[in-house]
């Protein structure tokens, strides 16, 4: 069955896997092998040549391919309405096999300023030792991209919905920009999932996400995926196979699982986050306060015309005492975990060394009323000395 013309529920739960194909298995089965064995030599030949030009079928050893994660890569390029989709061994995984397939020495590439710190610290460290240089922009500014695009630049990389920060940016607008200026616009989309936006659809050339979050959604697997054109997908697949960022079956099966109800967690989360997020807005104790949903987010309006579904699980804010009021209102916290991470089921809280003062919270699926409970806890620790 063609799932392309299949709503985004039915999409989650059932790309990828045909039970006639596995024996009748329901479930994707786990294919929890190193190798591949064949009948005869011949056959062996040729699916090690199959291999060579990146057919995701051709099993022969499990780093360059595996049933079970090729099965979350057919769901997940279903998802996006991609041609094709990778997925790696984690977040990290896909950003780096993603830009390193695409940039080379004496290349320039422009970044948002609002990012993942792990990913930050890649383009800082890794990428000017082979060569290649980066320049940091506010991309809601979309004139100063403008200004830092140089004749040898090759893409522009952000993170649509960013991190610690949650900016929110005009992905048609930078799209446009990029094309203008014969530039790849690479998006990572992981604050929101396919659920309530599908970069690929407003002009985005390759979408990426960790995995580990809100596709997973449960805390206990490390997954990346990266989706656009075969073209494009085919060179991200060979620097992942040589960097040996390829994902587990097992971690690729608990992509599978968590996909599944991705649309029942986000939905869950959304509706969670922007209760919370009004409910921390109205306290005095709070600085300021960023989320989607609200109508004081600068961003506001973009999320109206562009996410379909809610607005996320993510929430940031930032307590007037600065990073002491942050230790205290955290340590009083019994239901809410300090952690890292997010998109998990459970809410996690984050304090933003640097940003003093900044709290990052992933919403998760809770009751909504239990959560408030606990930040009360958090706030009136706040008046203890």
């Amino acid at each position: 069955m063609d799932y392309n013309q299949c709503n985004f529920a039915t999409k989650a739960i059932k790309a990828g896997h045909s039970p006639s194909s596995a024996m009748g298995a329901v479930s994707v089965p786990i294919y929890e092998t190193s190798t591949f064995s064949f009948p005869g030599a011949q056959q062996y030949v040729d699916t090690v040549t199959r291999s060579l030009n990146y057919e995701r079928d051709a099993f022969f050893y499990c780093r360059l391919g595996n049933p079970t994660v090729q099965a979350l890569e057919e769901r997940m390029a279903v998802l996006e309405g991609a041609e094709d989709a990778v997925v790696t061994a984690s977040g990290m995984g896909a950003v780096n096999a993603t830009l390193l397939s695409l940039l080379r020495a004496g290349d320039h590439f422009v970044v948002a300023d609002d990012m993942f710190v792990e990913t930050m610290k890649s383009v800082n460290q890794v990428y000017p030792e082979k060569g290649i240089e980066a320049d940091f922009v506010d991309m809601t500014d979309i004139h100063a991209i403008q200004r830092k695009i140089r004749p040898n630049t090759k893409l522009i990389y952000l993170e649509l919905l960013s991190n610690p920060h949650l900016k929110l940016l005009d992905l048609t607008k930078i799209a446009d920009l990029a094309h203008r200026n014969n530039l790849l616009l690479v998006v990572d989309n992981t604050f929101l999932s396919p659920y309530l936006l599908r970069p690929l659809a407003y002009g985005a050339d390759i979408v990426l996400h960790s995995g580990t979050k809100y596709l997973c959604g449960h805390g206990d697997a490390l997954l990346g995926v990266v989706s656009g054109k075969k073209s494009l997908m085919d060179n991200v697949r060979k620097w992942m196979i040589l960097l040996g960022s390829n994902a587990s079956p097992f971690n690729a099966w608990l992509g599978l699982r968590g996909i599944s109800t991705l649309p029942l967690r986000m939905k869950k989360q959304s509706e969670n986050a922007l209760e919370i997020a009004e409910f921390l807005e109205k306290h005095e104790e709070v600085e300021w306060i960023r989320y989607p949903g609200l109508a004081s987010h600068p961003q506001h309006n973009l999320a109206e015309e562009y996410l379909d579904g809610g607005f996320g699980g993510m929430v940031s804010f930032r307590l007037k005492g600065g990073f002491d009021s942050v230790l205290r209102f955290a340590d009083a916290l019994q239901m809410i975990l300090i952690a890292t991470s997010l998109g998990d089921v459970v809410t996690l809280l984050l304090p933003v060394e640097t940003d003093p003062g900044l709290i990052r919270l992933s919403i998760g699926c809770e009751d909504v009323e239990d959560l408030k409970k606990d930040l009360a806890l958090g706030f009136a620790a706040l008046h203890d000395q």
